[in-house]
């Protein structure tokens, strides 16, 4: 009996095993992202950089201090595609946002390298954040419905997601 009770915990614990390894990985080349956005065009990236004042309102949004200098956006005139990370429990989430005129057109998980939290990448979750806009207190203009287990996951990308948005408005309002 013993025996038989030791190869099902080893069958249980490679099932598991390879659950969690099925949670991590590439699932868009951030390449292969802006192609798909830019009907395999993409044009040339910008350079925003993230000055103080800039900062100070990224941090109001994300909760913490933002390390990077700048950012690299892509820009064809009528949609922005945004790849940006953020830590969701203990390792970075990258995903990729396309935004237009103050509205989110699309999101999609490029890489995702935690161990729980990977329902995020589903389009029934992404789908909800289509056509979301900024309020003024920059918050989304609708509630994204969580997933249980993926706490972390969701509110990462809810912030990059304001993120995109609050960055598409500031590089619209340069333009003007």
């Amino acid at each position: 009996m013993t025996k038989l009770t030791l190869y099902i915990f080893l069958f249980l614990i490679t099932q598991i095993w390879s659950l969690h390894s099925y949670a991590k990985g590439t699932y868009l080349e951030p390449e292969k992202f802006l192609s798909d956005v830019f009907n395999n065009n993409p044009p040339n990236p910008q350079k925003l950089w993230l000055k103080k004042d800039l900062k100070k309102e990224i941090k109001k949004i994300l909760g913490d201090e933002f390390k990077p200098l700048r950012l690299r956006y892509w820009d064809d005139g009528s949609k922005k595609a945004w790849i940006l990370e953020r830590i969701g429990r203990d390792k970075p989430i990258t995903t990729g946002y396309v935004t237009s005129k103050g509205k989110i057109l699309d999101v999609k998980v490029l890489v995702f390298r935690e161990s729980r939290g990977w329902e995020v990448r589903y389009p029934f979750f992404t789908e909800q954040f289509s056509d979301a806009t900024l309020k003024a207190d920059t918050k989304l203009d609708r509630k994204i419905d969580g997933i249980s287990g993926a706490t972390l996951s969701v509110d990462a990308l809810i912030k990059l997601a304001r993120l995109a948005l609050f960055l598409d408005k500031h590089v619209d309002d340069k333009k003007n």
